[in-house]
């Protein structure tokens, strides 16, 4: 007798993050019924006691094992390449979801094959009438590349007050709790294993919505995020991945008239925002946006062929969701600082 495929896989990607599991994944097991959801956790070459935790506490979770730390997107590769569920969420171990979370995401991807991936409404775990910096109720992009969400802009997180309790299509679902076909995601080569970590997800995300795929963000279904678990917001190795992944991204995306005009101007953006580390007393972050822009420029002949791959595969001409504004002027000049007030 054939084993029985559950619709969906919730994969947590973890590397010596036991602690964290044993707060967090009480509430995914609980809350994924296990005749349609199965529970996995993809080890990264843990050295603390997480797989034994996991063999004590969560016998019903299944495991993956690597032999070491891939990091965040080639570990989710790995792991999905062990996976046959049609339905995959990556899920951030510091993530707390609630009752009938599968529920409004699951429905959506069931019933419109246009749409591909589906995130949540993300809020703050530490502060639960406010919106969790990373990925809150959906993201989109302006055409330099600085990444937003309905809900926080910048710096600027907003409170959750259901202003923004609609389904949306957007641009990019944030990596925390991402919901995708696994024929679809494997399809497209998955996360782009370059980037180690940071904004793989919105890469991954692009590249889907420029090949015709819809992306929705469903505030029916609701998860906590502590995030920053890994790298704090001052580490230069964070501000490092962040400027080069963006770099590379835009590269990897921009339609061929707009390539040149951005990257001329990301120039002299990218040295204002490393002056303003170093006057601020943030020196290693400043030299990090240097090191970041070196990296980028050693990387662009290895990218050329992703860069060809995409324009050729590429079916939309424009995507709405990439927005057509600087978000720079929008919230520095026009001090527009809440999503609800930029250009619709």
């Amino acid at each position: 007798m054939e084993k029985k495929i559950n619709k969906i896989a919730v994969v947590i990607l973890n590397w010596n993050g036991s602690a964290l599991m044993e707060r967090f994944l009480p509430s995914v097991v609980r809350h994924s019924p296990a005749d349609i959801a199965d529970v996995i956790v993809a080890d990264n070459g843990s050295t603390d006691n997480s797989l034994a935790m996991l063999s004590e506490k969560f016998p019903t979770v299944r495991t993956i094992c690597f032999d070491k730390n891939y990091g965040f997107a080639e570990g989710y590769n790995q792991a999905l390449r062990q996976i046959e569920n049609p339905y995959c969420v990556l899920l951030n171990s510091d993530v707390e979801v609630t009752p009938g979370w599968l529920d409004a995401p699951l429905r959506l991807l069931e019933n419109d094959p246009t749409i591909v991936a589906v995130q949540p409404k993300i809020i703050a775990e530490r502060q639960r009438d406010t919106f969790e910096y990373a990925g809150a109720c959906g993201g989109f992009m302006d055409k330099y590349g600085y990444p937003f969400c309905r809900g926080r802009v910048f710096h600027v997180v907003e409170k959750n007050n259901g202003q923004y309790d609609s389904d949306i299509d957007i641009l990019w679902a944030t990596g925390a709790c991402l919901f995708i076909r696994t024929a679809i995601y494997k399809e497209a080569g998955g996360l782009d294993s370059g980037f180690f970590a940071h904004q793989e997800e919105i890469d991954l995300c692009w590249r889907l919505r420029s090949r015709g795929y819809r992306l929705v963000c469903t505030p029916q279904s609701t998860v906590y995020h502590v995030g920053g678990g890994t790298l704090n917001a001052e580490s230069p190795r964070k501000t490092f991945l962040n400027f080069r992944n963006n770099l590379l991204m835009l590269y990897k995306n921009l339609p061929e008239k707009e390539l040149k005009p951005v990257m001329r101007l990301r120039f002299w953006l990218d040295y204002i925002a490393a002056a303003k580390f170093f006057l601020c007393g943030h020196p290693r972050n400043a030299f990090a946006v240097y090191q970041a822009r070196k990296e980028f420029h050693r990387l662009l002949p290895e990218y050329k062929q992703k860069r060809e791959e995409n324009l050729r595969l590429a079916k939309l001409v424009s995507i709405p969701e990439l927005k057509s504004y600087s978000l720079l002027a929008q919230f520095y000049l026009k001090g527009r600082k809440h999503y609800n007030e930029l250009p619709q």
